[in-house]
């Protein structure tokens, strides 16, 4: 790896599972938008080596942790490391960097790198205590005080977009937004499977507005209990 400012070391020990390897790198550090020291405006170098605070990013997101809590042998301070991910978060890097890769993993699957059929589904998830009200909800049907998360797989359950929203037992007016969203970041998309909640007027809505044919996949007759639906398997599996 090379780094920007010649008098930082561009290596550390590298023992967590969430380190990038250096074959991972080699496709990351070439999808990251170029240091502002080499732009036309020359801009200001970098203080640390870029492959340390990715490596943090993704050590707080494998960990779930807070971003006070950066261990220090990383070599960047915390909050050097979450306004590099804010900032990358605002200008779109990371949504881009996401599609990059899972272009590059379709591809090397051999098939068509663009997707155009999606699975949805949602799962409410019990909220903290500090959670604040104005961010949660009630889902009457799972009896969950807390937030629900939508998420798009694609059909071999790869996410492509996630929405959180306060927990609620209809799924209409965040699906809505989930799927314009999804239509704004893959336009390809022609069809959705989902479970019977995503039916009703939210079908012809989807047709109408997004072009995108939103078929429900129902529960069988003689289910009881859990059960392994044809389409719906990989989004729960991915949610699982």
């Amino acid at each position: 790896m090379t780094s920007t400012n010649n008098d930082l070391p561009a290596v550390r020990p590298r023992h967590y599972p969430s380190d990038t390897t250096d074959a991972e790198w080699e496709i990351l550090e070439a999808l990251l938008p170029p240091p502002a020291c080499t732009q036309p405006w020359a801009g200001r170098s970098e203080a640390h080596p870029r492959r340390n605070v990715v490596d943090a990013i993704r050590y707080v997101d494998d960990n779930g942790c807070k971003w006070r809590s950066v261990p220090v042998d990383f070599g960047v301070p915390w909050r050097t490391v979450f306004g590099v991910f804010r900032r990358w978060r605002a200008s779109g890097v990371l949504a881009s960097l996401h599609a990059e890769l899972h272009e590059k993993v379709r591809l090397h699957d051999g098939i068509n790198p663009r997707t155009v059929a999606v699975i949805l589904d949602s799962q409410s998830v019990d909220g903290a205590e500090t959670v604040g009200a104005a961010t949660r909800g009630f889902d009457a049907g799972k009896k969950i005080n807390g937030r629900k998360w939508y998420l798009a797989v694609d059909m071999r359950g790869m996410p492509l977009k996630v929405r959180v929203a306060p927990a609620t037992n209809r799924d209409d007016g965040p699906a809505r937004d989930l799927l314009f969203r999804l239509r704004l970041a893959h336009p390809e998309v022609t069809v959705a499977w989902a479970d019977s909640a995503y039916g009703g007027e939210l079908v012809p809505w989807a047709k109408s507005f997004l072009g995108i044919t939103l078929r429900t996949v129902p529960r069988r007759k003689d289910q009881d209990g859990f059960a392994v639906l044809a389409k719906r398997w990989r989004v729960e599996r991915a949610i699982s």
